[in-house]
């Protein structure tokens, strides 16, 4: 008989308690084994109340309270979990019926895989197309949602970086990278994702990515050498896209003269 492997699902949480029911109902529906690790920053609304609630009935769900950066408490969820992968989703997220099913498929012939994101409700900036980061030859610019390590991967190269209060994502798939892993998509597996659509929200998002891309060259030298300005600025050809790029731009000016150099 086949011995499935165990998934460890990994979500960080502030004031979600509007989102998580949703999510944790869905979650307790999903093929086992898996557990499923909260890792709550010090909520002040009923989220915390509310995952005890589903911790009680269910035992495979775990509650914790560690306030810190994403990438650190991010970091303890890792090392709180006990499956043969961790798969990271958000507080705000609905995974599909076969999502943990389908993670295991895509684990069968890959290290590390990531899940196709599907917007949960009309996005005005979600046909925007990112400016993709190539690291030898494999793109680390996936987002941390809906993205599948093998914990052995995790444990290999540290995990996150906490120094990294943005971007903590990419430069996880780059050292992943670094170490001799591929990063496979398998949209197979679905999250269904809350787009933050207000004008504010964009332009918050914008600037803090090109704060993280300078982030990622003061600790990986110049990154960026190998991406011409000219393909960049081919990539974001719309109105709205070159608004993002100017923004980001603005973030990485900022972090340039914020930020001197990488420190532990």
């Amino acid at each position: 008989m086949e011995v499935m492997e165990k998934i460890s699902v990994v979500l960080t949480t502030k004031n979600e308690e509007n989102n998580i029911h949703n999510l944790l109902e869905n979650l307790i529906d999903q093929e086992g084994p898996y557990e499923v690790i909260v890792v709550d920053s010090d909520s002040t609304d009923k989220t915390r109340d509310i995952v005890k609630k589903f911790s009680r009935k269910h035992k495979n769900i775990k509650l914790f309270n560690y306030p810190g950066t994403r990438a650190e408490s991010m970091n303890y969820g890792i090392k709180k979990a006990t499956g043969d992968a961790v798969a990271f989703i958000g507080g705000d997220d609905i995974a599909d019926k076969n999502w943990i099913r389908e993670i295991r498929k895509g684990l069968k012939d890959s290290h590390i895989i990531v899940g196709d994101l599907i917007s949960r409700e009309e996005d005005p900036f979600e046909n925007l197309q990112s400016v993709k980061l190539f690291h030898k030859g494999i793109n680390v610019s996936y987002p941390g949602t809906n993205t599948i390590y093998k914990k052995e991967i995790l444990d290999e190269i540290g995990g996150f970086d906490p120094w990294f209060s943005s971007a903590e994502d990419l430069e996880i798939n780059l050292r992943a990278v670094d170490a001799g892993y591929t990063i496979k998509q398998h949209k197979a597996a679905k999250v269904y994702y809350r787009p933050k659509n207000t004008p504010f929200a964009f332009i918050k998002q914008s600037f803090w990515y090109g704060y993280g891309r300078k982030l990622m060259d003061l600790k990986h030298g110049d990154i960026w050498e190998k991406h011409s300005a000219k393909d960049v600025v081919k990539s974001q050809v719309s109105f709205l896209g070159m608004i993002r790029l100017s923004l980001g731009l603005l973030g990485y000016i900022y972090c340039l003269v914020k930020v001197k150099k990488y420190s532990k």
